[in-house]
């Protein structure tokens, strides 16, 4: 939240990485942008910069906030079609909000890894307030974006490789522990590593990008 397409490729030190690697990086908007919808821009946990990777299905964000739509048709195909792509070998990696719409599409994303995730946002009061204003009060729709509650309903994927620093600010927010515990329960593949002194920030993802770059070439490289 709060950040553009360009915050990922001017903080995380990634494309180095990524011209040695021979990967191909796509970056995104968090949210549409100078919709006209009144309010948008009134706080930075909802509306611009704060789309939360989901199709909103009520007014006035369901005209315009369709991110998930966006990243896995729209986005997705004009990628596969403008640039010289293996579609099996296609990874999604995410920040905070970031990164769980590979849980519900393991056949357009065969490997999955995360920063700081908001893991559990149904218990969170982040995740509460956004999904009550794009999806209305029904909880059973929220779960549908819950990466734990994914999970818990049946939902498999690729062995996510998770990293979260321990001084996260938002940490009691994110409940990577909930997301831990599912995992156990269902026997789901998940690496999840903590980092002491580490908080929410870039500092802490250009730090370990490498190991995500590698973590994704290593499943391109077996497929």
């Amino acid at each position: 939240m709060t950040s553009t397409e360009e915050t990922f490729m001017i903080k995380a030190g990634a494309q180095r990485l990524a011209a040695e690697y021979g990967i191909i990086l796509v970056s995104t908007d968090t949210s549409p942008r100078q919709t006209g919808i009144i309010g948008e821009t009134d706080s930075w946990d909802l509306g611009a910069g704060a789309g939360f990777y989901l199709d909103a299905i009520q007014n006035p964000w369901s005209q315009h906030f369709k991110m998930e739509s966006y990243i896995t048709q729209e986005l997705y195909a004009l990628v596969l079609k403008e640039f010289p792509v293996d579609s099996n070998k296609v990874g999604i990696w995410g920040h905070s909000i970031g990164g769980h719409g590979a849980l519900k599409h393991p056949k357009l994303y065969c490997s999955v890894s995360a920063f700081s995730p908001l893991a559990a946002p149904i218990y969170s009061s982040l995740g509460q307030k956004a999904f009550s204003h794009y999806l209305g009060e029904n909880r059973q729709l929220w779960r549908r974006y819950d990466a734990t509650a994914l999970i818990e309903d049946g939902y498999r994927m690729p062995e996510p490789l998770i990293d979260q620093g321990l001084n996260d600010e938002f940490l009691s927010e994110l409940c990577p522990d909930r997301l831990e515990t599912a995992c156990k329960v269902v026997n789901q593949p998940l690496t999840l590593r903590y980092h002491k002194n580490y908080d929410h920030g870039y500092y802490f993802v250009s730090t370990f990008i490498i190991d995500h770059m590698k973590h994704h070439l290593d499943i391109f490289s077996n497929r």
